[in-house]
């Protein structure tokens, strides 16, 4: 294949009918680094045919490259309630630019060429951000805003990216989900059973932690990622278990951290704490949501009859190791019947006052721990219960520790926002 000539290519796509310095420009994308699509254009222009001027009209984008200072003004005034570091803009092609390029790439291919839309989309980023009096930078991954213009109907639309937040929460009472849950007899539409509010429990942890970043951030909702979840009846203390607070469309993302903890703290004193607020990114929720962490629990027990402190201490090393554990009769209607299996890595224990023992458990993330020790009518293998042949069940349990290794240092993520490009 013998090589292009590109003042040849030119002059072919001018011949073709009148054509914008931009649209011209974007089939030279690759050559002249550093030049605008449409200084690009205007040297070929020159090149080829001297000193004409620009025409008036397009056969390629039919004046679409016209009306971007229009668009980006849109933008702008959608934008304006929004903090935002970071944009993006898209188009959405029209049927006349996608049949357009199509035969631009079958009759006059070129190697140095890109669409039309990429061209419009970096036009419409330059504009906008010289209408904002401000450099802006452009995220192709995670844009804070997103702006996408239909080149059919004209309409620009706004994407506002939720903001993140990590920390940790510590639950001081009993009887709290971690999230809202729906009443189980009405499923959250309201009925006599529940009070007509629609859920099970009257309040949540999410519902304690959430209001103060809604205010702060000015979102339209938001939603809290935990790593794992304890029971309802089981506290959280230790330093708390960690969480991505998650803020929906936030007009301010630039919030008082130290401010929002002490009001969540205040208001919800005596049931829930939160602790190391930080900064954190999108890619952290799933990171917490799949964290695989150990747990230490504290679990007082009940037992049928008084066990003997040489039954006790005789009992617990049976459960160091490997623990198979089928899905919980208890969770059953809402989790798939498997075989599990985790281990526990130190157990020790007390006895309390007769029929009782105060236990500590370390174990892998996933245990089922009043299983483990009530053995869930032989679901549960090994199990306390099993292992003393006295029944027993778990009275009152806490999470002492999440051994996690997150801390405020590696939770925030990397940001890459790009300058737009020269060319």
């Amino acid at each position: 294949m013998r090589a292009m000539d590109p003042l040849s290519l030119a002059r072919r796509l001018i011949q073709a009918g009148p054509i914008c310095d931009h649209c011209l420009g974007t089939r030279f994308a690759g050559l002249g680094h550093g030049l605008t699509a449409r200084e690009r254009g205007r040297l070929l222009r020159a090149a080829v045919e001297g000193g004409r001027v620009e025409p008036s009209a397009c056969w390629v984008c039919g004046g679409l490259f016209a009306r971007v200072p229009d668009w980006a003004a849109r933008a702008v005034e959608l934008a304006k309630d929004y903090e935002h570091r970071t944009f993006l803009f898209g188009v959405h092609e029209s049927p006349r630019l996608s049949a357009t390029q199509e035969f631009l790439d079958r009759e006059f291919p070129s190697p140095w060429a890109e669409p039309v839309r990429r061209g419009l989309n970096r036009e419409l980023g330059r504009h906008y951000e010289r209408l904002l009096g401000r450099e802006v930078g452009v995220d192709f991954r995670r844009p804070e805003l997103r702006f996408t213009v239909d080149l059919e109907t004209g309409e620009v639309e706004l994407h506002v990216a939720s903001v993140y937040f990590f920390g940790r929460y510590r639950k001081l009472v009993r009887g709290i989900p971690q999230t809202h849950w729906p009443c189980r007899h009405c499923h959250g539409r309201g009925c006599k059973e529940c009070g007509f509010t629609g859920k099970q429990y009257p309040i949540s942890v999410e519902e304690l932690i959430l209001p103060a970043f809604l205010e702060a951030c000015g979102g339209e909702g938001g939603h809290l990622h935990g790593a794992g979840r304890e029971d309802v009846d089981a506290r959280m203390l230790g330093r708390g278990r960690p969480f991505v607070l998650e803020v929906k469309a936030p007009k301010r993302r630039s919030v008082d951290l130290a401010e929002i903890a002490h009001r969540i703290n205040q208001e919800a004193e005596g049931k829930v704490e939160v602790l190391s607020l930080a900064p954190a990114t999108a890619e952290l929720v799933e990171k917490v949501k799949d964290l695989k962490a150990r747990k230490r629990y504290r679990a007082r027990v009940a037992f049928a009859r008084p066990v003997s402190e040489a039954e006790l201490s005789g009992a617990l090393p049976g459960l160091v190791g490997e623990i198979a554990q089928r899905t919980p009769a208890r969770v059953a209607h809402r989790r798939a019947d498997l075989v599990r299996k985790r281990r526990v890595y130190e157990i020790t224990g007390r006895l309390l006052p007769p029929g009782e023992a105060e236990l500590e458990i370390l174990c892998e993330g996933g245990l089922y721990v009043k299983e483990l020790i009530s053995g869930d009518e032989g679901r549960t293998q090994p199990s306390l219960a099993g292992l003393l042949g006295v029944p027993a069940r778990v009275t009152e349990l806490d999470v002492l520790e999440v051994l996690d290794g997150l801390t405020t240092e590696n939770t925030e993520g990397t940001e890459n926002p790009q300058r737009p490009q020269g060319h």
